[in-house]
C-alpha cells in the first residue's frame, strides 16, 4: 500500500522535469513525510491538463459520494479491481500523475506489527518520480464547494517491495518517465501491473544519517 509518501524537490525541479507549470506559484510545500490520512493537497497532472502541476487532494471522492468520509479508504486503488468497484469505476479513464520522491513503508518482524522497522523507497538520488494515480471532482451537496481528489494506484509487490511490505505484500505504481504519457493517454491497465522502474530502499538508521 502506499500511505505515506515524500517531497522535498523545489517547485521548478518538478517544472522542468515534467515540462509543466505550477498553476498556483508558491503553494509547494516541500515535506519529507506526506501523510494520507491528512488528506492532503499535493501536486498532481491530469490527463485533462498535461502541461498544467496543479493541487488535487488524497483521498479520492467519487463524484455520488454523500460526504468526504469515504476519503478515508480510498488513498488506494488496486489497479486489479478498479474497474468493478464503483468508486473508482467512473473516474478509471481519468489518469493522473502524483509527484513526488519517495515513498515509506514498514517490515513487521511480528505478527501484530509491534516491531516494525521504517524503509524510505526511492529511486536513485531520490529523484522526481510519479505514481500513477485516478482523479475526481466531487461537489459538496450542503456548501456546492468542488473537492478535487485522487487516489494512488497499487498492484502486487515486486521482489523488492514483498519482501519489505511483508504482511501485505502491495506496492504502489511508479511509473518509468517512457511509460507516464502511456498512462495518462489511457492504456491498458495490464501494461501498468509489474512496474519497470529500479527502486532503492534505504533503512530507518541510513534516514537519520542523510537527515
Amino acid at each position: 500500500m502506499c500511505y505515506n509518501t515524500k517531497l522535498t524537490r523545489k517547485a521548478s525541479e518538478i517544472e522542468k522535469r515534467f515540462a509543466a507549470d505550477m498553476a498556483v506559484k508558491g503553494k509547494l510545500q516541500p515535506n519529507k513525510q506526506i501523510s494520507g490520512f491528512s488528506f492532503p493537497k499535493t501536486p498532481i497532472i491530469t490527463n485533462a491538463e498535461p502541461k498544467t502541476v496543479q493541487f488535487y487532494h488524497w483521498g479520492l471522492i467519487p463524484s455520488f459520494a454523500d460526504d468526504a468520509k469515504i476519503r478515508a479508504h480510498t488513498l488506494n486503488a488496486r489497479i486489479e479491481t478498479i474497474l468493478d468497484k464503483p468508486s473508482y469505476a467512473e473516474s478509471a479513464q481519468k489518469r493522473c500523475l502524483v509527484i513526488a520522491n519517495g515513498f515509506y513503508e514498514w517490515t513487521w518482524h511480528d505478527s501484530k506489527g509491534k516491531n516494525k522497522e521504517k524503509f524510505l523507497i526511492t529511486i536513485p538520488g531520490e529523484e522526481l518520480f510519479a505514481f500513477a494515480g485516478i482523479y475526481s471532482s466531487w461537489t459538496n451537496p450542503n456548501t456546492a464547494e468542488v473537492v478535487d481528489s485522487y487516489s494512488i494506484v497499487t498492484t502486487e509487490a515486486n521482489e523488492l517491495m514483498a519482501e519489505i511490505h511483508n504482511i501485505k505484500k502491495r506496492m504502489p505504481i511508479i511509473l518509468t518517465e517512457q511509460n507516464e504519457q502511456d498512462w495518462l493517454a489511457g492504456d491498458d491497465f495490464e501494461h501498468f501491473k509489474k512496474p519497470e522502474i529500479e527502486l532503492v530502499a534505504i533503512s530507518q538508521e541510513a534516514q537519520q544519517s542523510l537527515f
